[in-house]
């Protein structure tokens, strides 16, 4: 589905510090998501990628404000989001955590669990209805109702997903966070999983950030693509153009190391090993975080973060040499 005039999640100018403690009494803060905006239109998915600790995650993780952000603004289906609002907020945004082990509550039966958010925001009159319900939600991601006395050391990593797949649905959400949904699973329990929340979303016309750092992943699932180094956006564009003409060097030496399945490319393709290692969000380098392991990187690359700018129609990159 495209993008509408009015887009449901807006996030402006989000920033997302931590403070860190150094030694005696100095504290340094660690720019986990410096200056980040971006915008979900109905019905689309928007895939984050990048290294790990780039702040995928985090960005996540403030938009829901499970973590206070530091200062920018979420607006969400045209209201911003503040303590006023946040309520009926969470009822309609909701996420998928990446680690299916550690994000169910082992003491809680699996019906628990799914019904945490219909408790939460009294979406059900009885317990009859309730009980009825989570038996719904669980045949919608492919389990049984029967399954909801069950505890969660009982399923296998793909049905756990499964399980916290139906409890962000339980609120009848319209935009759900994704972060590394299929990560921590087979490869052959990933697809499903993927062609799972494909089908939801056509089905209830939900709107998805998808977080990942499989670059084929995204591809596959998403409508538009945004690229993160070092907790700062350095690439947006559809998914087709940013695999056809990706235009940040970041970004081209992410898309140098896909494993490709033809073996006669994969021999003739050439992959861009960058040199150095990551800085610290800690101790940033000056201007454009990437460009101590930059190529194409000048003077003018340490006096300031460049802008984004549009390179083509949708496409925008944060580069001053392209």
């Amino acid at each position: 589905m495209t993008q509408t005039a009015q887009p449901l999640v807006d996030v402006r100018h989000l920033k997302e510090y931590f403070p860190i403690t150094t030694g005696f009494m100095k504290t340094t803060m660690l720019k986990a998501v410096d200056d980040v905006s971006f915008t979900i239109g109905r019905g689309e998915t928007l895939g984050l990628v990048g290294e790990s600790g780039c702040g995928k995650t985090t960005v996540g993780r403030t938009l829901l404000h499970l973590y206070k952000p530091t200062s920018g603004e979420v607006w969400f289906d045209g209201r911003k989001v503040d303590r006023s609002t946040l309520l009926e907020y969470r009822r309609r945004a909701q996420m998928v955590f990446q680690d299916p082990y550690s994000s169910l509550n082992p003491r809680m039966t699996v019906g628990d669990i799914v019904a945490e958010p219909i408790d939460v925001h009294k979406l059900c009159k009885t317990r009859q209805e309730r009980a009825e319900r989570v038996h719904e939600l669980l045949q919608t991601v492919g389990l049984s109702g029967e399954q909801a006395t069950r505890y969660a050391h009982e399923f296998s990593g793909g049905q756990r997903q499964r399980i916290g797949i139906a409890r962000a649905l339980a609120s009848n959400p319209e935009f759900i966070v994704c972060d590394e949904p299929v990560s921590a699973l087979d490869v052959s329990i990933q697809a499903q999983v993927i062609n799972m929340l494909e089908d939801l979303q056509e089905k209830l016309g939900l709107s998805y950030l998808f977080i990942a750092h499989d670059l084929s992943v995204v591809k596959h699932i998403s409508n538009r693509i945004a690229v993160m180094y070092l907790g700062k956006m350095v690439e947006t564009a559809s998914s087709v153009e940013l695999h056809r003409h990706a235009a940040h060097p970041y970004t081209i030496s992410l898309l140098s190391a896909v494993p490709m399945p033809d073996p006669e490319k994969a021999r003739h393709a050439h992959r861009i090993v960058l040199q150095g290692d990551v800085p610290s969000p800690m101790h940033m380098p000056s201007g454009c975080p990437f460009r101590t392991r930059c190529g194409r990187a000048t003077a003018q690359c340490a006096e300031a973060m460049p802008p984004m700018r549009e390179v083509a129609p949708g496409h925008f990159a944060a580069c001053y040499h392209l």
